[in-house]
């Protein structure tokens, strides 16, 4: 069987102003970046899609295809006759070259130009990173011409970035070398992807509400306790020039021709895991049908696209649906397919239950699933009131995902009343404990002396602020380890951060970090050239 690149390398793609036409565009309306890329300009028609939410059980560490499901569904959806637009998140180059390797779909399911899209794309995250090492750099360079805001260098909190898994950067000290190289403190380094500017990138609904929310980003404390913004050091300008390009979404197409807007992507396990409101309200605009997707479980993409993203945009799905793999259940049961049903079913209550939503259980199948384990799963889902679809959209494509368009289609024309699991004028407190013991199933949330401290300092304004979890996927709990569905556990509060410009609360679970490190034997080690050619990208 061919590999994914080569399947990608394979396919006829076609020119991006064929794609950019079937929309209903004109040449005026976006820019293109060669032949095969395009930059969306805004477009005013009003919003008319239903919006379909891809999200999944809790994963393996391999992953269970949700972005090659996200694809196929939407290839699927246009195969039974629905104008069907795809809204992705960007890959990081921090999995490219760890572990996981590239986040465009794989098999016979893939956005293309693949390479372009894993490997800078249109240089969107260079400009996030530029931008928000440029407010480090203001930072520091207001130290050093005399510090008339009277910064606090001890209570930076605000981190340089850097699109790389670099351990070696979570802590550093910087400023050495001499009075003429700056003040001398400890810095830290996260990967762009769970950068604050990365996240207000991705909630911001046009440039002045982008230049806004850069400016209300706290970075710091003054000696005498005030808040220090980057409007202060009137940082926000100069940060909004920077991104100004690349705000604007990215238009690329599936195997199939199926157009696909992928723009922003913040991580799920730290950030809030949803690509950017600009390019899923711009998708909206455009079609009937929008297939998104929430990095990883409803306990993380699912639970922030719905508490803050959907909150934020206005936004209502009218269906999920939720990726079940067999590997994963056998993984969660300790072998056994039917045990670890239990966490399917607790990510479909979180999504009915709990929000309100719509949904089809969809099992990606592999090849080595077997009639009788394919049969379970439908008896399961069966007796549990659930409705299902198998799909193989990673070797047929679109023709392989068609009974989950339609199940799809027939779940979003029903009745639906999302809601959120809680109400911003909740306390902090509150609002993290709904969420452990609703979405997480655990007995509540332990919070630490110093935690406490910092909540009882907080400023009024963060009170109504929603909250964005960190936390491992592996698993409901803080700890990887626990699998399936445990009971009898707290989750464990380690830490608080203030997200002004994003307007929530990050709150670190267990021992969750920002900035990722290579593997033992990273995916970097295989890419290479051949004769002018990328390998072992997949």
């Amino acid at each position: 069987m061919l590999s994914d690149i080569e399947i990608a390398r394979n396919a006829v793609i076609r020119n991006i102003s064929c794609i950019a036409a079937d929309l209903g565009l004109k040449e005026d309306d976006y820019e293109c970046y060669g032949k095969y890329k395009a930059k969306l300009f805004a477009v005013s028609a009003p919003r008319k899609a239903k919006l379909i939410l891809v999200t999944a059980m809790t994963p393996t560490k391999q992953g269970d295809g949700k972005t090659t499901i996200s694809i196929g569904l939407a290839d699927g959806l246009r195969k039974i006759g629905k104008k069907s637009i795809l809204a992705l998140r960007e890959p990081s180059l921090g999995p490219v070259f760890g572990m996981k390797g590239g986040a465009a779909g794989g098999g016979y399911s893939q956005v293309v130009p693949m390479e372009d899209i894993n490997l800078h794309f249109t240089g969107d995250f260079h400009a996030i990173t530029s931008a928000n090492n440029l407010l480090c750099a203001l930072i520091d360079n207001h130290l050093q011409q005399g510090n008339t805001l009277g910064i606090d260098p001890r209570t930076i909190t605000f981190k340089r970035c850097l699109d790389m898994n670099d351990r070696a950067l979570r802590h550093v000290v910087i400023g050495m070398g001499g009075k003429s190289n700056g003040v001398v403190r400890e810095d830290h380094f996260c990967i762009t992807v769970a950068s604050e500017v990365m996240a207000v990138f991705c909630l911001a609904t046009s440039l002045e509400d982008l230049e806004e929310r850069l400016g209300n980003i706290t970075v710091a404390q003054t000696y005498d306790k005030r808040e220090v913004k980057a409007r202060d050091l009137k940082a926000q300008g100069a940060m909004t020039v920077l991104l100004k390009e690349a705000f604007r979404p990215n238009l690329v197409q599936t195997l199939e021709g199926t157009p696909a807007i992928i723009h922003g992507g913040p991580f799920a396990n730290i950030a809030h895991g949803c690509n950017s409101v600009q390019a899923t309200d711009t998708a909206m605009r455009l079609a009937d049908y929008v297939v998104t997707e929430a990095g990883f479980g409803s306990d993380l993409g699912a639970e922030k696209f719905l508490d803050i993203k959907c909150r934020k945009a206005d936004l209502a799905p009218s269906c999920a649906v939720l990726v079940a793999t067999i590997k994963a259940m056998k993984l969660h049961g300790d072998g056994d397919m039917k045990t670890g049903f239990a966490n399917v079913k607790k990510h479909f209550d979180n999504l009915r239950n709990i929000f309100g939503l719509n949904v089809v259980v969809n099992l990606n199948r592999f090849g080595n699933d077997t009639e009788e384990e394919i049969a379970l799963f439908r008896q399961l889902c069966g007796e549990n009131n659930m409705a299902c679809s198998v799909s193989t959209g990673f070797v047929d494509g679109g023709n392989g995902c068609i009974e989950l368009a339609e199940k799809v289609v027939a779940e979003a024309e029903k009745k639906s009343q999302p809601q959120f699991l809680y109400e911003l004028s909740d306390s902090i407190e509150e609002k993290i404990n709904k969420i452990a013991r609703k979405c997480y199933g655990a007995d509540g949330a332990v919070f630490p002396t110093a935690v406490l401290k910092k909540l009882e300092n907080l400023a009024p304004e963060y009170a109504n602020y929603a909250i964005c979890i960190a936390k491992t996927q592996y698993s409901f709990s803080d700890d990887p380890k626990l699998l399936n569905v445990p009971a009898n556990f707290k989750i464990n509060v380690r830490d608080i951060d203030i997200k002004s410009g994003c307007g929530f609360i990050v709150v670190y679970l267990g021992d969750i970090i920002t900035m990722p490190g290579l593997p033992k034997v990273p995916n970097a080690e295989v890419i290479k050239l051949v004769d002018g050619e990328t390998v072992g990208l997949f």
